[in-house]
């Protein structure tokens, strides 16, 4: 029987440039800035805190009144777990507190998911955990955008990748155009949870050569050694934003009721 969902903290990391979509956390999205849609996501989750760690004051400022934290951080962050770690520091979280790191351009990501990687922290030893759904078109099995997974016995992430994970050597030799239904296939959604203190080491530890070869940052945890707890999400993900057409869709989707 599951435990009752642990305390936690969400922080956003929020940066304002962005190469495919300046501005991103500012967009607006049904008349509100991205970011604030991504926030409210977080508060509807049943967050402890919500803090958006941010290098922009214009970010900060559309946050104002929104019950929210903004943790204003250096501007030379290599990505937003970095940029976390500071506001651990700064903020002196407890080495045990639970940190999801959602990221601030998902702003349909279900309150249920956030919770689910939260309680996938607290119900496993492994100092970090994220989601997976599962993959069921080939489309999405050979398309490098889309980061596939393979887990253990035990739920723990084995290996994240670009390439198609696992390959059924047999099926694959018939078709590729169908997937075989034995083999589990799973979608990596980006979502993380951390102890606070492994946060905080993991912003310390030398990138990888897996790391730089598959532009995959959670590889750099499983080099060194550290495991990551994985448990399928309990409902999908929406695509998050990263271009104007991808703000379109969401604003449609906003329309037609998405909760």
């Amino acid at each position: 029987m599951m435990s009752a969902v642990p305390a936690f903290i969400v922080a956003i990391p929020a940066r304002y440039a962005s190469t495919r979509l300046p501005g991103k956390p500012l967009a607006a999205l049904a008349g509100e800035p991205l970011v604030l849609h991504v926030a409210r996501r977080a508060l509807a989750a049943g967050a402890d805190a919500v803090v958006v760690a941010t290098d922009d004051a214009r970010i900060a400022q559309a946050l104002a009144g929104s019950g929210v934290e903004v943790a204003m951080t250096r501007a030379d962050h290599a990505s937003g777990s970095d940029r976390l770690a500071e506001v651990a520091t700064r903020l002196r979280w407890a080495d045990a507190a639970i940190v999801v790191n959602l990221q601030g351009d998902e702003p349909l990501a279900p309150p249920s998911g956030i919770r689910a990687v939260a309680q996938a922290l607290a119900d496993d030893a492994a100092p970090m955990a994220t989601l997976a759904t599962p993959l069921t078109t080939s489309e999405e099995l050979f398309d490098p955008n889309v980061v596939k997974l393979v887990r253990r016995g035990d739920g723990r992430a084995l290996y994240f990748s670009r390439a198609p994970l696992p390959w059924p050597r047999d099926a694959f030799a018939r078709s590729r155009e169908v997937l075989p239904p034995a083999t589990p296939f799973l979608r990596h959604i980006g979502i993380y949870a951390y102890r606070a203190g492994f946060l905080r080491q993991f912003a310390q530890l030398a990138p990888t050569p897996l790391e730089r070869a598959e532009s995959l940052e959670q590889l750099r945890a499983l080099e060194h050694g550290h495991a990551i707890a994985v448990r399928l999400a309990p409902e999908p993900f929406p695509a998050g934003v990263d271009t104007p057409q991808d703000l379109a869709r969401v604003e449609r989707m906003l329309a037609q009721g998405a909760r």
